[in-house]
């Protein structure tokens, strides 16, 4: 775990530093600066942009990390050619559909919203950005240089939409540019990691096919499948929402998915090391080290979602007293989507596991029925329950297609994450959550987050500490208390 460690605790200051900005975007920029229904169209794009982002890309940025240590030095090269190029074959359909049927497209989406007819080629060019940042990205990962990209995905263009709602905010820009100038913001994160990438490996392009090439494509086709049906578990709800209620309430709900989505932020950044890692001892047969690898991802992971949970739950009530008050209804939300991130979390490494071994394709199809149950639910649950359904949605969706997964690696690797110490950490979260449930203070806020938050940690620290519940958290801390120690 010495590099997983090393680069995953990078990453996680990486991400973390990403979504803070993040952060002031979504609960303070966006809402005092947008109208509502503009940052509710800025969600929509950015959802519908990334549901379409796993068809662009072909599948290729998880091919890629599957199959590149199977090759020698000698054809590496072919077989990166091979991956830039193999995008177009996601790309050109889509943009052919766009361009020959963008009118009943654009009637179809704008029946309850007029106003986002006219930026479907924003979606369009968001998700080519997205598809290519992607496959870069992977290219940095094989090479386990996974820093630089994670700071480009989650803290370049936040830095770059702070600076665009500034602009917007003193006039400088018109809404109609800074709209045009996010897409670019999208376009040139791609660019810049494509340079890192190269600085990486330069291609040498080999525009011979790979040997195994019919192979790539009938598994990168696959991976579409499964990559487009787990965004749909995610990103699907912004873009029904549209279809059903106006648009302000896409940004409404958005803010609170957007609260309860840092829990994941441990389980992002661990994977962009633990990925290819998954993918190495799947291929040389290491069954004893992919096992540890799964508890001690599943356990670090938990261990930091839940009490990020904990935090946030406890905190949402002076949280929301922050934001305008057309925003502080989604206490409901913020609980369901929350409650399925540490679910996530909780199963480690299950995803590389999966679409890196010989069963990724039984796992796909599950994937797809279950990205078909949620399109249903949202349509059920939406107009009934509105915003509270979309989540509701989402949470019965995400609880069944982890449990399917849980249970699939279980009888076929014969593999659990969870030991003694997964239920040791339950019931310590239980204790914080109920103890400081009943603590409030009469402070501002920001000080009653931070005074609640301080004491929760510290106790919750002092307990995996004092137990040795985790042997990463101890060790962690262990040469941190020798270091302050004279």
């Amino acid at each position: 775990m010495g590099v997983v460690l090393k680069q995953s605790i990078q990453n996680v200051v990486v991400t973390y530093l990403g979504f803070l900005f993040g952060a002031v975007n979504t609960l303070f920029l966006y809402t005092k600066i947008l109208e509502d229904e503009y940052y509710g169209l800025v969600t929509f794009i950015l959802a519908s942009g990334a549901i379409l982002m796993p068809v662009m890309a072909f599948g290729v940025h998880n091919t890629l990390v599957k199959y590149y240590s199977n090759y020698g030095e000698g054809e590496k090269d072919a077989f990166l050619t091979f991956m830039l190029w193999v995008p177009l074959l996601g790309i050109i359909p889509i943009a052919l559909v766009g361009l020959f049927f963008y009118e009943p497209l654009g009637n179809l989406v704008s029946q309850v919203n007029p106003i986002v007819k006219n930026y479907l080629w924003y979606i369009f060019f968001v998700g080519l950005a997205m598809a290519y940042f992607e496959v870069y990205f992977a290219w940095c990962k094989v090479h386990l240089k996974s820093v630089f990209g994670n700071f480009m995905k989650e803290v370049f263009g936040r830095i770059g939409v702070s600076i665009l709602l500034i602009l917007f905010y003193f006039d400088v820009i018109s809404l109609d540019l800074f709209f045009q100038l996010l897409v670019g913001l999208y376009l040139l994160r791609t660019i810049i990691i494509k340079i890192y990438a190269y600085t990486l490996r330069f291609p040498k392009f080999d525009f011979r096919l790979p040997a195994n090439f019919k192979e790539i494509l009938g598994y990168s086709f696959l991976i579409i499948l499964g990559g487009s049906a787990a965004l749909i578990l995610l990103e699907i709800d912004k873009v029904m929402l549209n279809q059903f209620v106006d648009i302000e309430n896409v940004a409404y709900y958005g803010v609170a998915v957007y609260i309860a989505t840092v829990i994941i932020v441990p389980s992002r950044a661990m994977h962009q090391i633990t990925y290819p890692l998954t993918a190495e001892q799947l291929n040389s047969g290491d069954h004893s080290g992919l096992e540890k690898l799964y508890q001690k991802t599943s356990l670090t992971l938990f261990i930091a979602s839940g009490i990020l949970f904990v935090l946030i739950i406890l905190n949402l009530n002076d949280l929301y007293l922050l934001l305008p008050e057309a925003y502080r209804s989604g206490y409901t939300i913020v609980f369901l989507v929350g409650l399925a991130k540490v679910f996530d979390s909780l199963l480690g490494n299950n995803n590389s596991i999966l679409f890196n071994s010989k069963y990724y394709r039984t796992v796909l199809v599950f994937g797809v029925c279950l990205a078909g149950l949620t399109i249903l639910l949202n349509y059920l649950l939406i107009p009934v329950l509105g915003l509270e359904g979309a989540a509701l949605a989402s949470f019965a969706s995400i609880f069944i297609f982890n449990l399917t997964k849980l249970l699939f690696v279980k009888q076929k690797f014969g593999i659990q994450p969870f030991t003694k110490a997964t239920f040791k950490v339950l019931a310590v979260l239980v204790l914080l959550a109920v103890l400081f449930d009943i603590l409030q203070f009469p402070f501002h806020p920001i000080l009653n987050i931070l005074l609640k938050s301080a004491l929760v940690v510290v106790m919750y620290v002092g307990i995996l500490y004092r137990f040795e519940i985790s042997e990463d958290v101890s060790g962690i801390l262990s040469k941190w208390l020798k270091k302050k120690t004279p």
